[in-house]
């Protein structure tokens, strides 16, 4: 093997395993807020029918406060979501400080 290529594998190798948790930590961040809303909305679903059930009279505003809820529970996961796509898309910063450093060396 050429020994001026040699010097670059363990380098390499950092890359790849850097790489390798971007990715694992764009799925964290886009798997569990989807689980959160998920359980979330079970809950307020629940909770809105069982107060209407109570109270039928009180529908237009627990319908109101419902649809607000839903909505801050909807930007809790694309929040996450758009954290997990820059992970995923997004030119990652360490990559370039590592580049530069292997031709310093």
């Amino acid at each position: 093997m050429d020994t001026s290529v040699t010097h670059l594998i363990p380098s390499i190798a950092i890359l790849a395993g850097m790489q390798n948790y971007a990715f694992l930590a764009a799925a964290i961040l886009i798997a569990i807020p989807a689980m959160g809303t998920a359980i979330g909305f079970g809950l307020l679903g629940g909770k809105f029918l069982e107060g209407i059930a109570r109270q039928p009279e009180l529908k237009g505003m627990l319908m109101t406060n419902m649809f607000l809820m839903a909505g801050l529970l909807d930007a809790f996961a694309v929040i996450g979501l758009v954290m997990g796509f820059l992970l995923l898309f997004a030119k990652n910063v360490f990559i370039g400080a590592i580049v530069a450093k292997l031709h310093l060396a």
